[in-house]
């Protein structure tokens, strides 16, 4: 029973994928040769063109990515192949809480191959096509290793200490679990810029200028204090811009991609980053930590509920009492339900995105920079500007540049 209700929800989400994105790609073929006014005012005629082009081959490349990853997941949960992997790895140490780590860490990178020639294609071939990719095969690959070196150096230890919980704290774990856990992100959002991005990206102070004045200047009179204001080489690996910040209190930094700084004039650039500011300073970051937390913790309590009934494991082939699979599954099969409660998030997350323009608006002294860099962004980004409104409630987590333009000018 429980197996039959896996295959259904894999292939009626499946389904869902493919139908939205036949659904945008209509609505993008219909306007390809005709934008609609507010969308003709974005781009010019052949920036559109190569935009709609751009669209159309991603959703050709996610149906089949989709595609793929669905019967992949249905090999694994089906064939038996996760149990026996299991069977080998606790006759090392059965049950102990380092050979459930290892896996756990196995079953993760395993599960990682079949999904690499994807992602090879999409960076060389697909966003190659377009003038984006600015990788090489070399520093691609040598990503890829960093990755599985901070998996196994990183993820190892957590594993080890989340499993390792359960002996110590009794029926309990859950709580101390969701409480290391927890605890670890909250560390990282420190550590991040200062350990783990260094190792991929090349971060410089910004250059004194006209440019970071008027960034000081906003942080100052916004009541934004960061350590600083670094530069990312974001440049050698994709044409594609952003803007973000990362820590919390006196440990924050502002990060521009150079891609950015390069394609947006100052006054923009500031229009940017007080939207960015705007959502700390609405307090969408602790609101985003605690529905995180929340869900989380739901999270864990769920798997612990599901780890002391038993028949969940024993349903898929696993020992009853064996908690590390519980872990496994719940994070193999819990996207098969969160995927329906995607607008639900991206409607809150949408809401964020205009209330921080809004912000940006009053602390820029209008909307005409944040309206400027939208457009520039958009035009370079290749955005696409006519989604239709099934398709981006599930996957956008930020309105169309038409969208936001339309909510700037009813507040002017």
């Amino acid at each position: 029973m429980v197996l039959t209700i896996v295959a259904i929800l894999i292939v009626i989400r499946l389904a869902a994928q493919l139908w939205l994105n036949a659904l945008n790609a209509s609505v993008v073929r219909r306007h390809a040769s005709e934008p609609p006014p507010a969308v003709a005012a974005i781009m010019d005629g052949a920036t559109y063109s190569k935009a709609v082009a751009y669209t159309r081959a991603k959703l050709r490349f996610g149906s089949i990515e989709e595609t793929w990853a669905a019967l992949v997941l249905a090999a694994v949960i089906f064939s038996g192949a996760l149990p026996a992997l299991d069977t080998l790895f606790h006759a090392w140490a059965p049950r102990a809480a380092w050979s459930g780590a290892c896996y756990l860490l196995a079953v993760g990178l395993l599960l990682s191959l079949p999904g690499l020639p994807f992602d090879w294609w999409g960076q060389f071939r697909l966003e190659a096509k377009f003038g984006f990719n600015q990788s090489t095969l070399r520093l691609w690959a040598a990503d890829k290793a960093k990755e599985l070196a901070l998996m196994l150096g990183i993820g190892f230890p957590l594993l080890w200490a989340l499993l390792g919980l359960v002996r110590l704290t009794g029926g309990t774990w859950w709580l101390w679990g969701f409480g290391l856990l927890f605890g670890f992100q909250l560390l990282m959002m420190v550590l991040y810029p200062r350990i783990i991005l260094p190792l991929f990206n090349k971060l410089t102070p910004l250059a004194d200028g006209e440019l970071r004045t008027r960034l000081l200047a906003l942080a100052d009179r916004t009541g934004f204090r960061a350590q600083t204001i670094e530069v990312m080489d974001g440049s050698k690996r994709s044409a594609h811009s952003n803007a973000f910040f990362t820590g919390f209190g006196r440990f924050r930094r502002i990060v521009l991609y150079d891609t950015l700084v390069a394609q947006l004039a100052p006054g923009e650039l500031e229009a940017v980053l007080a939207h960015e500011i705007g959502h700390y300073r609405r307090g969408h970051i602790p609101k985003t930590l605690a529905v995180a937390a929340a869900l989380q913790l739901g999270g864990f309590a769920l798997v612990a509920s599901l780890a002391r009934g038993g028949w969940f494991n024993a349903a898929f082939g696993f020992p009853a009492d064996d908690l590390a699979p519980t872990f496994l599954l719940f994070g193999l099969l819990g996207g098969l339900v969160t995927f329906w409660f995607s607008p639900v998030f991206n409607l809150v997350s949408r809401k964020h995105e205009y209330e921080a323009d809004a912000f940006a608006r009053e602390a820029v002294g209008g909307a005409g920079p944040l309206v400027g860099s939208l457009r520039k962004l958009a035009q370079k980004n290749l955005s696409n500007l006519t989604p239709h409104p099934l398709y981006s409630a599930f996957y956008y987590s930020h309105p169309t540049v038409a969208e936001r333009e339309q909510a700037l000018a009813g507040k002017d």
